[in-house]
């Protein structure tokens, strides 16, 4: 009998304790809830780390590049974002078409005023008792061989465009071109065989859809070839070919598409990344 009752003490003083370890748990585990509520911010979801990380850590632009003139697939080449995956800015891209109009212009028409023509000052004829008009010296604009009036004289038609917004301009160009596919990346060199005549070259654009009928395409190369440059100037409204040094941005945007050598790809966004690769003052 007292076996017994030891042994429903021993039950009942398990329970309790048990009981008594719950109730403190659970008013722990209410006080670290109320802490961290309090205190500490919530952890961001999945999804705002994912924003966080493109935009801190954007991915590379994957591009494909192709061999000449087979255009097979070569390789996968990785592009920053901020070259050629810029955002549209057709207001830079107007400010740079016409900077560059303004720098081709070259300004030398001249005319002879009437202070640049040869010839006496002296009036031609009395101001009064002729009965006709009066008149001033041989050099007057109304007479034959005098001076132009107001003509065109030498000058700089050139205007200013910051650096930094040139340079924008130019990846904003290729980055357009990209996003539409229009932008193809030879791996190797530009090239054709010694023996093309003007009907195979003229097949390959046919086959690659380079042609007149769906816009006419620009071939951008580093080489210095005139045999390469003959060979696709035969092929007249088709194509054209520039050289990496030739190219502006009007020109990137001017035809249908761009053969482009990954070298001279490679060279014009290295010089055109000045505001991206500028380092900030630092404080003396």
């Amino acid at each position: 009998m007292a076996g017994f009752n030891a042994m429903n003490s021993f039950k009942w003083l398990s329970r309790s304790s048990r009981g008594l370890l719950s109730g403190a748990e659970a008013t722990t585990q209410r006080c670290l809830s109320r802490s961290i509520s309090t205190e500490a911010p919530a952890s961001p979801d999945h999804s705002a780390r994912e924003a966080l990380l493109a935009k801190w850590a954007p991915k590379p632009v994957l591009a494909t590049t192709y061999s000449f003139p087979s255009m097979e697939p070569v390789r996968f080449v990785q592009y920053p974002q901020n070259k050629l995956l810029v955002p549209l800015r057709k207001d830079l891209l107007h400010r740079a078409v016409v900077y560059e109009g303004d720098m081709t212009r070259q300004g030398t028409a001249s005319t002879k005023w009437r202070d640049d023509v040869r010839g006496s000052g002296r009036k031609l004829r009395p101001q009064k008792g002729s009965g006709r008009a009066r008149v001033g010296d041989k050099m007057s604009p109304i007479r034959r061989g005098g001076g132009v009036a107001f003509g065109p004289h030498p000058r700089d038609f050139s205007t200013d465009l910051p650096a930094k917004m040139y340079d924008q301009a130019w990846r904003i160009a290729l980055s357009y071109r990209f996003k539409r596919g229009q932008l193809i990346i030879i791996d190797n060199e530009i090239d054709i065989p010694l023996d093309a005549t003007p009907h195979l070259i003229k097949e390959i654009f046919k086959v690659n859809r380079w042609g007149h009928d769906y816009g006419r395409s620009t071939l951008i190369t580093t080489r210095e070839s005139p045999r390469l440059f003959d060979a696709v100037g035969e092929v007249g409204e088709h194509a054209k070919i520039l050289s990496k040094d030739d190219v502006d941005v009007k020109d990137l945007l001017e035809t249908g598409r761009l053969i482009m050598e990954k070298r001279a790809l490679d060279r014009l966004l290295s010089e055109h990344s000045r505001d991206i690769n500028s380092r900030p003052a630092k404080a003396i």
